[in-house]
């Protein structure tokens, strides 16, 4: 990603028709945002939490056909689910479908409903990160196996914040950092990252996008501070069955603005 911030918009694949879903991707690319994500999980995380859901990667490769100019992705997939090579394969497939537009967005995954009801181990928070960071080398090893290559070099979205053990990952395999909490733990824990960084012998602070929420927060007040901050990557999420795209439209028109 380039030193000038992008708007991404996360559209939760929760509580509506797919075709409601379709047509929030289409208004998205419209309104001019840069990426467009959803999220990887087998159960809505907010309402009824048996209402309607569908699956991300399924979802991906309609979105790489639909859309023309926005990049995708999840935020974030979970490694558990997908064995890495295969998952490797499945963003090397979208990559192509879309003409080079896919993120890979990963993390170690937390929400226990999806492993117990798709019978996948749950484990522990330390050996979810485990899996992860041994999954990350394998990942970048198929893609440079595989005929065809990838489009491009695939950037890799890391999500998470643990100080010791997730951010040591990011340093290690991660393109871009999509980070949770407000503007003051985000300088913390970047800092760290940077000295994760500094551990490993990467440059993260060149080398690693800094992406954060902004669900709520009006791009006047925080947006100055946030580029101030290190980001370059904002993200507004909105759910079914309407998705309201106002506070996306709000930060384009800010984005637009600086430019």
């Amino acid at each position: 990603m380039s030193g000038e911030i992008k708007i991404g918009v996360q559209l939760q694949p929760q509580h509506a028709d797919y075709g409601q879903i379709r047509d929030a991707v289409l208004r998205a690319e419209d309104l001019g945002v840069d990426v467009v994500l959803n999220w990887d999980h087998f159960f809505p995380l907010s309402g009824d939490p048996d209402g309607r859901h569908f699956e991300c990667w399924t979802m991906l490769g309609a979105w790489a056909e639909q859309t023309s100019r926005v990049e995708i992705g999840a935020l974030v997939s979970c490694n558990s689910y997908r064995n890495p090579d295969l998952l490797a394969d499945m963003a090397r497939t979208v990559d192509h479908i879309s003409g080079g537009r896919l993120i890979l967005g990963i993390g170690a995954g937390w929400f226990e409903r999806d492993y117990v009801e798709y019978g996948y181990d749950f484990g522990t928070a330390g050996s979810r990160i485990a899996d992860l960071a041994q999954a990350m080398p394998r990942i970048r090893a198929r893609w440079a196996a595989m005929n065809p290559a990838p489009t491009r070099d695939i950037p890799v979205m890391i999500g998470g914040g643990g100080e010791r053990k997730t951010l040591r990952v990011v340093a290690e395999h991660a393109d871009i950092w999509h980070s949770f909490g407000d503007i003051d733990t985000l300088r913390r824990k970047s800092a760290i990252l940077d000295e994760h960084g500094s551990a490993v012998g990467r440059d993260t602070a060149a080398l690693v996008t800094r992406s954060t929420a902004v669900d709520g927060a009006d791009p006047g007040e925080v947006g100055a501070e946030l580029v101030a901050a290190g980001v370059r990557l904002v993200t507004c999420s909105t759910s079914g069955p309407d998705y309201d795209l106002t506070h996306a439209a709000a930060w384009v028109r800010w984005r637009d603005e600086r430019a």
